[in-house]
C-alpha cells in the first residue's frame, strides 16, 4: 500500500515562554491521501504555520511523529526537502536587481538542476505562469501579483511531489488571485497524485479548491471534512426563500403546510404587473418536501415567481467552531502583539 502523502500521529509543539509555555499543537493527528488538495483554516495563532514549517522539516516536533510520503521529518529531512516546496504569500526571496529569469535560474541552483536543464525548466515555467513579457525585467519592479507568479515559479523548479502554499493568494486583486488559483489547479491536475495543503484565510478560496479541510484553533483540530459536509453540520433543515405572486392568509398558510418547520415574511417587493410581491424564508424538514409544499401552494392559487436555496458558508461553519470570525480573530492577534 502506498505511503499517505502526509502521516501526522499525536503531533505536539511547544515553545518555551514567559510566564508560561505556549503549546502551539496540541497532539494533532492528521492524514492526507496522495493527490488530494487539503486545506487549513484558522485564526492567526491557531497552529497552521507551526504545522507546516513542521511537515516542511523547518522545525521539529516536541512529541509525536509526522512522515511526508512515508519519509520521517526527523530523520529523513533531506528526502523530504527534494520532493516538496513552498510558496507563502507576500515572499520577497532573491534579489530585487536580478531579472526575474536570473532569479529563478539561482533557485535551480540551489535545488540542485544542473546549467542547462535549468535554464530549460525556467523557461518553461515562466511561460506556463504567463510572465514571458516579463522574463528579462528586474523583480524589483514587478507588480505584486507578477512578483507572486514567480514565486510559484520558483515552488515548482524541482517538480515537487507535494505543494505547501501559505495564504499564496494574500494582497493579490481579484483577478491576480484567480490567475493564480487556475495556474496552481492546472499544475495539480497535470500530474495524478501531486498533493497541495493550502492556508489560507480566503473563505470562497478553501471552498473552490479543496477537497478536504480541517478547521484548527488552539493547536487542535476542530473538524475535518469536504466543504459539503462541514457545511452540513450548521445546516440540518433545508432553508428557502420563495417569491409568490400572493398568498391568502399570509404565513399561517405555510406554517400548516407537511414538511413546514417554520415560515416567516421577507422584504416585499413590486413585481413587474406592479402587483404585491410576497417573499417568504421557508424552513423544511429535508429537500424532500419541497414538492409537496410546492404542489400544495399551487392549490391555493398562488404562482410561484422565484425559489431559491439558501446555502451555509465556510464562514459560518467557522464562526460556529471557532467562536468568532477572521476579522475578529486578526483584530484579536493585533491586540495581543500591540
Amino acid at each position: 500500500m502506498p505511503p499517505l502523502a502526509i502521516e501526522v500521529r499525536g503531533i505536539r509543539r511547544v515553545y518555551s515562554a514567559k510566564p508560561a509555555p505556549v503549546v502551539a499543537l496540541d497532539r494533532v493527528d492528521l492524514h492526507v491521501a496522495p493527490g488530494e488538495f487539503f486545506g487549513l483554516l484558522g485564526p492567526n495563532g491557531a497552529g497552521k504555520t507551526t504545522l507546516i514549517k513542521i511537515l516542511t522539516t523547518l522545525l521539529l516536533p516536541s512529541a509525536g511523529t509526522a512522515r511526508v510520503f512515508g519519509f520521517d521529518v526527523e530523520r529523513d529531512t533531506k528526502k523530504i526537502r527534494r520532493i516538496m516546496n513552498m510558496v507563502a504569500g507576500g515572499e520577497q526571496s532573491g534579489y530585487g536587481i536580478l531579472t526575474v529569469r536570473e532569479q529563478l535560474w539561482m533557485f535551480t541552483q540551489f535545488y540542485g538542476l544542473a546549467g542547462g536543464d535549468g535554464w530549460r525548466r525556467v523557461d518553461e515555467l515562466i511561460e506556463a505562469v504567463g510572465l514571458t513579457e516579463q522574463r528579462i525585467q528586474r523583480v524589483s519592479t514587478l507588480s505584486t501579483g507578477q512578483r507572486q507568479k514567480m514565486n510559484l515559479a520558483r515552488g515548482l523548479l524541482n517538480d515537487p511531489w507535494i505543494l505547501f502554499l501559505d495564504e499564496p493568494t494574500l494582497g493579490l486583486d481579484v483577478s491576480a488571485a484567480r490567475s493564480l488559483r487556475e495556474l496552481i489547479v492546472d499544475w495539480k491536475r497535470a500530474v495524478p497524485g501531486r498533493t497541495i495543503l493550502l492556508t489560507t484565510h480566503y473563505m470562497a478560496e478553501a471552498d473552490e479548491l479543496c477537497d478536504r479541510i480541517a478547521i484548527v484553533d488552539h493547536g487542535r483540530i476542530l473538524a475535518i471534512g469536504s466543504p459539503d459536509e462541514l457545511k452540513r453540520r450548521v445546516q440540518r433543515e433545508s432553508i428557502f426563500r420563495l417569491e409568490l405572486d400572493h398568498l391568502d392568509g399570509g404565513v399561517a398558510t405555510l406554517v400548516r403546510l407537511p414538511g413546514v418547520v417554520s415560515a416567516s415574511e421577507a422584504a416585499g417587493a413590486i413585481d413587474a404587473a406592479t402587483r404585491q410581491t410576497v417573499v417568504m424564508n421557508l424552513v423544511l424538514e429535508d429537500d424532500g418536501v419541497l414538492g409537496q409544499v410546492v404542489g400544495a401552494l399551487a392549490r391555493t392559487g398562488s404562482e410561484i415567481l422565484g425559489l431559491r436555496k439558501s446555502e451555509p458558508t465556510l464562514e459560518d461553519v467557522f464562526v460556529e467552531l471557532v467562536g468568532r470570525g477572521f476579522a475578529e480573530s486578526d483584530a484579536e492577534a493585533a491586540g495581543k502583539a500591540g
